[in-house]
């Protein structure tokens, strides 16, 4: 089914979503798109569902073409002092903070959030898979986390961050065991069984 192009036909609207709120490592992103009425792309959709080549085409053209664009993030330490799902909003709220015109209407993916300002908004279930853009800030902040992790990949390599970009996969697991933990990984989080993880800290 297309991705519908907004919500309301008489307002400006931002479609916000986030990246990285299940990883063990690493800061979590958000972005917040504003994009033409006319805005089409046959490839546009839920970053989860497409190829990371079609997600760094789609970065490409998201920026060229959308209105106005930003991406924000919230970092690990951050992330452990107010929680996760709390820094998922802070990052969208520095993301809708960072845009050149303000917005009219917010759409959000997911269920929950914390109104930004005085902004009204609108949360939808699997927004990203609904609205072009949602679709397009789940683009962004996907790809600009994957790009941060990939580079820091190269201070940790033992961990695979270029390619579990810090999500708990078994070999980054391992990797926890083996060599411990680094700066970047979010403290708040249970990294390994209790009793593996007492050592660690």
């Amino acid at each position: 089914m297309p991705l519908l192009p907004f919500l309301h036909a008489d307002l400006t609207e931002a479609g916000c979503d986030e990246a990285g709120r299940g990883c063990l490592a690493g800061p979590v992103f958000a972005a917040a798109v504003v994009l033409p009425r006319d805005f089409f792309h046959p490839l546009l959709n839920d970053s989860k569902q497409l190829t990371e080549n079609q997600r760094d085409t789609l970065r490409f053209v998201v920026e060229k073409e959308a209105l106005f664009w930003a991406v924000a993030r919230v970092e690990p330490e951050e992330i452990d002092r107010i929680n996760i799902l709390k820094a998922s909003f802070l990052a969208m709220h520095r993301a809708l903070e960072k845009l050149t015109q303000q917005p009219e209407f917010v759409l959000v993916d997911g269920n929950r959030f914390v109104r930004y300002r005085e902004l009204p908004h609108a949360c939808i279930i699997q927004g990203d898979g609904k609205y072009a853009s949602i679709a397009a800030a789940s683009i962004l902040a996907k790809t600009y986390r994957d790009a941060y992790m990939h580079d820091l990949h190269a201070q940790y390599p033992h961990y695979d961050w270029h390619s579990n970009k810090g999500y708990p996969t078994l070999a980054h697991r391992a990797a926890i065991r083996q060599h411990g933990i680094t700066p970047f990984h979010r403290r708040s989080f249970q990294l390994l069984p209790i009793g593996e993880q007492m050592e660690l800290f």
